[in-house]
Formats: structure tokens, C-alpha cells, sequence
């Protein structure tokens, strides 16, 4: 035994020197500085190919990284080499993309590589687009994939026995022309392929590390990003500490004419990132504990101020006196988001496409005031939506409004009309005479409460009984892509700035990803894959328009708010500018030498 551990400690000695001589060095700037920031709802499996919720995504834009990102500063937005050597090379009028990566790019050390310095490759891409197809992941990123690789019927329906992602089934549309560099061919020009390179889903993973692990591999994060997961207490806290091996990458974003921006990139220009040596990660379900922590000075950035407890932060729109003389700064930011209540056209209560089950929903959305909503729940923070698409989306109609005004009046004769009658008690009966109960998923927390008294105040004015199950955020998101959710509230925030990420959440062969309402209407179906090889124009506005009014004939989603985010950063804090597609900045952010966290 003395023998054994003597060899172990000899091999990992050696190990260790070895990795030593490829590790560059760490960034001088960033030593001793801690970032300390919160995320609203708890992280699930930390795998690029099936995450799909805000928190998960945020953690995983920090340890994987997609070819291209985004600009931090410029706008409107632009997109920038990441880990390839430059941007793509198009050809066949944007039918081909030929990728060359940087070399000497390596994964984060994982016992999964067995010692060896890991290098990130070509083939590692065309693996982790392969694994989107894996039926077992149920990728709900699949979307922007599938129908668009050229040979993708191959993945879609392998052959028995072959794996999607087994190399030895080549399709034309993803191949590794060598070492450093990817050819990805397409079935049509495709204008918005680059912002999906840029997307978290198209990040890289090791072949080693999803073998090694098998469906626990969202357990064991290993990237190539700027930083790596050191601690994990899940659901509560995770620290990110930056990655000792990250290559050299050197602030150099250009800001535009932006004044603001323009300071920002004076003030990062010739920096390597990140600026920090590690991110705290406070998991903060509960709002007022958000606001506390950072009036606490507990939390450096508090990103979308709760609206139902802007007042003790904000007054009459500005922040509190006493806020501005401590330093505090606040930045108004209209984020690429779309809150929005869907019903699953699936379920036999609240589903289906018949006039009696179209006349429910209707109601329903008929209740929904969003004048009293962002008035009372989002402190005038908000927008309503008349649409999926929020503004600043390309594609987005500000003439648009929604055909389905708030009238409750006009809702009860809706239901009276289509045999929903009141029962003794009040409320009302299904067509056939059976009760009318309906169920909604709702976060266990002060946010969910609340929301539930407002759905049961609105369905309680048509007669209809509703109760709430409430759950953690992650668990709702399993249920629903299995079909077992009736209806919930839920929000998207763009993958990349085009409406067509928006409308895919409606597409029928997203049922079971992103489509958790499960709408299939091959009319929709058709406009959708119309306008999707279409570049922003008139035209596909039109066919926008039409997609809208069809959500809204049907009402599987009843859209709410675009909010309005009120984000406070402490007086430390710099560099700090909210991005439109990205959901994190914290590679760009610095704190001040002599900030309390860094004094321990």
C-alpha cells in the first residue's frame, strides 16, 4: 500500500510539472480581486448541449465557449472572432462556413484526460453539434440545427447501433477538414448562422469528459473559458476562480460613438481578461434578499432591481439620495426579453385546436391586465407585449398591437357562448358538464406567491377554479418539456438578437425543446420556416405579423411584459455596461484595489 501511494504521488508530481510548463501565467491584475454577484434561480446540469434556463446559461458562458461572441461595447451589435483566428470565411452565398481555430487553445485539467494537456480542436465542435441530435439529450438547441446541416438526416435517424455522435458517420454538412479547422455546410443560406456560433449550445465540450462521465457529465464543467467551477454548492452558491491556462486575450472591442462606451474601452483597452480571480455566485430566489445583500454591500452588481421592491432602491424613477451620495450608480437597460404565460396545447383540459378549447384560452388571456400588472407587480418597469418579439429584435413591429384587449366582461360571454356554464358554487363546468379545474406551475418563492394571487384574482372574475404546484425552476423546466405542465408563466431572453429566436419557441418540431406549449399549427409552421431564410426586411416583418396574429388566434402563449431592467452597481465596480445578448460581463468587470472583499 506504502508502495502504491509512493508511485501516485511520484506520477501526479510529474503530472504537475508537466502541465506547469504549457499553463501561462496568471494575470498580475486580477490577483486577490473577487467579484461577488447573484443569480435569481438555481443552476441545473452545467452542459452546454441541454441547458437551457437563464442561471445555468450565465455559469456556462464563463467555463465553454461558443467560435464567435459578442462586442462588449458596440452597438449595435457586432460579432467577433472568439476562439477562431478570424471571422468565418462564407461562401456559396452563405450556404458554406469554413472555421479556423487558434491553436494552442486547451480545456480546464479533468481527470478525464488522464494527465495529458488537453487541446481544443476542430473535431471538438463538430462533436459538440453532434450531440445536439442526441435523442437522449432532448436538446432544446436543437432548433438551429436540425433541417439546416446539409446530410442531417443521418443524426436525425441514425443508423441502429451508430451513435449521432460517432465520427464515423459523416454527413457533408459538418466535416473536420483538419486539425484546426471545420467546414460547416447548410441546405440554404442561413443570414443568422453566425449569432448561432455564437450561442452558449455551440460551445465546446471534450468527447473525453462526456464518455467519462456519462449523464452526470453537467457535473464535471471542463472548458476552455476564462474561468473554471472550484466550488459548488448547488443551488445555494458557486465560486468561479479564473482559469490559470486561459490564453492571452486582450481587451480590444471597439464602442462605436457612444460617449459612455467610448470611456468604458479607453478604460479595458490593452487589458487581458478577466480582470478578477474569482466570481462569487449567491443563489437569491428570494427578492428582498437580493436588495438586502446589496444594500448590505454583500453583492458588487444587482442586475433588474426587483420591480414589486423598487422603492427601496429607487424614487420617482431615479435613485435614492442617499444611494448617490454612497456612490452607487444606476443603469437603465432594456433587456431582449419576453415574459409570457403558455398553455399546453396538449392537455385535454386547456389544449387543442377546436372552437370551444380556442374560446377557453381566449378567455383566459382576456383576464390578463397588463396595465395593472406593470403598474402594481412591476412598479411601471415595464412594457406590455404585443408580440413575442421585444423591441430592439430585428423584426420587431412598434405599430403591432395585440388583437386580445383585457375585457372581462366580453371573456364570460365568451365562455357562456361555448358551454362553459356556472355551476351551483359559481364556478364554471366544462362543455360536457364535468368541472372546470385548471393548474398552474409557479416558483416556490415571494415572486410566485404573489403571481398567484393575481392569476387567481383574474380567473376567479370568469368563474374558473384554478390551483397553483409550486416548484423549483428547474423542476418546472423538466416537467414541461415532457408535457406534464397544464400552464405556467415563463421568460426568454434572446440567444442572439433576431426574431426568429423568438418565434422558434412557437414552431411545432420544437415540441418538447423550446416549444413548451407544444403548438403545432402547420400554418405558423410554414410562415416560420418561410421567414427563417429571410434577412430582415419588410417582407419577413410581414410574415412576423401574420405568425402574431395566428399566436394570438389560438392563444397557446398569452404575452405580458417586456421588462425594463433598473440595474445598481456599487461605487467599486468598473467597467460595468449591461449587455443586449450576452448574460454576463464578468470577465470585463474590475473592483477597485481597496474594495472590502478583496481586503481579507
Amino acid at each position: 500500500m506504502k508502495l502504491f501511494s509512493l508511485a501516485a504521488g511520484c506520477w501526479l508530481f510529474s503530472a504537475l510539472l508537466s502541465l506547469a510548463a504549457w499553463l501561462p501565467a496568471f494575470p498580475a491584475q486580477a490577483a486577490g480581486k473577487t467579484l461577488s454577484v447573484l443569480l435569481t434561480t438555481p443552476e441545473s446540469a452545467l452542459d452546454p448541449a441541454v441547458a437551457s434556463d437563464i442561471a445555468t446559461l450565465s455559469i456556462n458562458e464563463n467555463i465553454f465557449e461558443p467560435m464567435l461572441r459578442y462586442d462588449y461595447l458596440a452597438r449595435p451589435l457586432q460579432l467577433r472572432p472568439n476562439t477562431l483566428k478570424s471571422m468565418p470565411e462564407v461562401r456559396d452565398g452563405g450556404k458554406t462556413y469554413i472555421l479556423h481555430l487558434q491553436p494552442g487553445i486547451f480545456f480546464s485539467p479533468d481527470p478525464a484526460f488522464k494527465g495529458r494537456a488537453r487541446e481544443l480542436t476542430a473535431a471538438d465542435y463538430a462533436y459538440s453539434i453532434r450531440r445536439l441530435y442526441d435523442p437522449v439529450l432532448k436538446s432544446p438547441w436543437l432548433f438551429m440545427f436540425e433541417g439546416k446541416l446539409l446530410g442531417d438526416e443521418q443524426l436525425r435517424q441514425p443508423p441502429q447501433g451508430m451513435a449521432v455522435t460517432d465520427p464515423r458517420l459523416a454527413i457533408a454538412g459538418l466535416q473536420v477538414l483538419d486539425t484546426y479547422t471545420l467546414q460547416i455546410r447548410l441546405t440554404a443560406p442561413d443570414r443568422n448562422f453566425p449569432f448561432i456560433l455564437a450561442t452558449g449550445a455551440t460551445a465546446a465540450v471534450a468527447r473525453e469528459v462526456m464518455e467519462t462521465y456519462g449523464n452526470q457529465a453537467g457535473n464535471h464543467p471542463a472548458g476552455t473559458g476564462p474561468f473554471v467551477l472550484s466550488e459548488w454548492q448547488r443551488s445555494f452558491r458557486l465560486v468561479l476562480k479564473a482559469n490559470p491556462q486561459y490564453r492571452q486575450v486582450i481587451f480590444q472591442d471597439q464602442p462605436g460613438n457612444d460617449p459612455a462606451a467610448q470611456a468604458l474601452a479607453a478604460a479595458l483597452r490593452g487589458q487581458r481578461l478577466p480582470l478578477v480571480s474569482q466570481v462569487v455566485i449567491h443563489i437569491m430566489e428570494e427578492q428582498q434578499a437580493r436588495v438586502l445583500a446589496f444594500l448590505n454591500r454583500e453583492l458588487d452588481v444587482l442586475e433588474q432591481v426587483p420591480p414589486p421592491l423598487a422603492e427601496m432602491v429607487l424614487r420617482d424613477g431615479q435613485l435614492k439620495p442617499e444611494l448617490q451620495q454612497q456612490g452607487v450608480r444606476l443603469s437603465l437597460f432594456s433587456p431582449l426579453q419576453t415574459y409570457y404565460v403558455w398553455m399546453n396545447m396538449e392537455d385535454p383540459v386547456i389544449g387543442g385546436y377546436t372552437p370551444d378549447k380556442i374560446a377557453l384560452r381566449r378567455a383566459i388571456a382576456m383576464s390578463y391586465d397588463s396595465a395593472e400588472d406593470i403598474r402594481l407587480m412591476e412598479k411601471g418597469l415595464a412594457i406590455p407585449a404585443q408580440s413575442p418579439l421585444p423591441p430592439n429584435v430585428l423584426g420587431y413591429d412598434a405599430n403591432l398591437k395585440s388583437p386580445v384587449p383585457h375585457d372581462l366582461p366580453l371573456a364570460n360571454a365568451l365562455l357562456d357562448r361555448f358551454g362553459y356554464r356556472r355551476a351551483a358554487d359559481g364556478y364554471r363546468t366544462l362543455p360536457g358538464g364535468q368541472p372546470l379545474r385548471l393548474e398552474m406551475y409557479s416558483q416556490a418563492n415571494t415572486t410566485g406567491r404573489l403571481r398567484d394571487e393575481i392569476w387567481r384574482k383574474n380567473l376567479d372574475a370568469l368563474g374558473i377554479r384554478i390551483s397553483f404546484k409550486t416548484d423549483k425552476h428547474s423542476e418546472i423546466i423538466r416537467a414541461s418539456r415532457l408535457g406534464k405542465v397544464q400552464m405556467t408563466e415563463a421568460n426568454w431572453i434572446a440567444d442572439f438578437p433576431d426574431g426568429e429566436n423568438f418565434y422558434q419557441l412557437l414552431y411545432g418540431p420544437n415540441t418538447g425543446r423550446a416549444n413548451y406549449a407544444r403548438f403545432n399549427l402547420p400554418a405558423f409552421n410554414q410562415l416560420y420556416e418561410q421567414s427563417r431564410s429571410m434577412a430582415d426586411s419588410p417582407e419577413r416583418r410581414r410574415l412576423y405579423q401574420q405568425m402574431a396574429l395566428l399566436m394570438h388566434a389560438y392563444n397557446p402563449w398569452i404575452p405580458r411584459i417586456h421588462p425594463l431592467s433598473a440595474d445598481v452597481v456599487q461605487p467599486w465596480v468598473r467597467n460595468y455596461q449591461h449587455h443586449p445578448v450576452e448574460f454576463t460581463n464578468w470577465r470585463y468587470l474590475d473592483i477597485a484595489p481597496d474594495a472590502q472583499q478583496n481586503l481579507h
